[in-house]
């Protein structure tokens, strides 16, 4: 008898706690059935065109534009061949323009650099700046950028970003309140993977850098969410088969020591948005090997996530490296890279 009061005395502290005896809390089991009915539905997918003379193409990136969208990414020979360059092309009334070379690593006549991972943000002034990276290897590159103030239709000469740091290195940098642009970043040396992040005002003057407390994980390539009570949020890549996290709660001045999250990862890109309504998506390969899976998952807290919808779910290829956003209609815009020859573009609905 003794023993069946201290159960049910259990049981009650438990329901009291939010949590049943040794099943999932029940405001988990709640927000995964939330999740579980949301129903994305793709709308349209194709592939970018891509000159005949760029027979791979790589690390996608998307910004909503006044007129429609704008995607870039890098493509030449193959990743690290000097001719590497950063290519743009437009999508207006449902359909994208011929790619065009807006960047290149050449140096004199004598030395060109490969180009890396661009990056397109568009700040408050409405200014498209294209960040990427130039040199050798991801161990020895360099931070440049580049402003439109047409859309893109035209770009600035190249600026250097100042030594010591790099800007974004993959993912979109974010704007906080105040108006700093926070920019997601790390470094990938030999034997050495490292997550950190930059600020700058928004003439991208008065750099800085963050340091995160890594805690023993190789991570490198975050991205940003916010959420409702102010905090921010960061996921990243990893070598060790998680997407890991870092919280800061005093607007990205300090960050907690990463952890890893309940998402797989296979040592591969992803991305992730905060929408309007306070979801946060992530766009990742479900997988800890292989790049032949690429999904989106959802999240209310950045910590309950569940799978929303299969992008991609083939026996063999490469789908990786993606970019996601929302525009201002609600719509959601991804581009990944296709089997490393090309990049496609999906539209979602929620």
């Amino acid at each position: 008898m003794a023993n069946n009061r201290i159960t049910v005395l259990l049981c009650l502290l438990s329901i009291l706690a939010g949590r049943s005896v040794g099943s999932e809390s029940f405001s988990g089991q709640t927000e995964r059935e939330r999740l579980r009915a949301i129903k994305p539905v793709i709308v349209h997918a194709e592939i970018i065109k891509e000159p005949a003379s760029v027979p791979s193409a790589h690390a996608s990136t998307i910004v909503e534009t006044d007129d429609g969208l704008l995607a870039a990414w890098f493509g030449g020979t193959y990743e690290r061949h000097p001719d590497v360059s950063i290519y743009t092309s437009g999508f207006r009334n449902g359909q994208w323009s011929d790619p065009v070379m807006v960047a290149d690593g050449v140096q004199d006549e004598s030395q060109r650099f490969p180009c890396w991972n661009p990056v397109l943000f568009k700040r408050e002034n409405g200014d498209l700046i294209l960040y990427y990276k130039v040199g050798p290897s991801p161990s020895t590159w360099w931070g440049e950028y580049k402003i439109s103030t047409d859309e893109g239709e035209t770009w600035s000469a190249m600026e250097t970003i100042p030594r010591g740091c790099l800007g974004p290195v993959k993912n979109k940098p974010v704007i906080l309140p105040g108006g700093k642009i926070l920019y997601p970043t790390s470094i990938e040396i030999v034997g050495k993977w490292n997550v950190y992040m930059e600020m700058s005002d928004q003439d991208l003057t008065d750099w800085e850098k963050i340091e995160i407390d890594n805690n023993g994980f190789d991570a490198i390539q975050p991205s940003v969410l916010f959420h409702k009570d102010g905090a921010l949020q960061i996921l990243c890549r990893s070598k060790n088969e998680s997407v890991v996290e870092s919280w800061s709660y005093d607007n990205g001045k300090t960050w907690s020591p990463l952890t890893a999250t309940e998402l797989p990862n296979n040592n591969s890109g992803t991305d992730a948005v905060t929408l309007s309504n306070g979801l946060q998506l992530i766009i990742y390969n479900p997988v800890t090997s292989g790049r032949n899976k690429l999904a989106i998952a959802g999240s209310y807290d950045g910590k309950i996530w569940e799978k929303l919808i299969d992008i991609e779910d083939q026996p063999a290829g490469e789908f990786s490296y993606p970019a996601i956003i929302q525009d201002k209609e609600g719509n959601i815009h991804v581009t990944y890279t296709y089997n490393r020859e090309r990049i496609k573009y999906v539209q979602l609905k929620l």
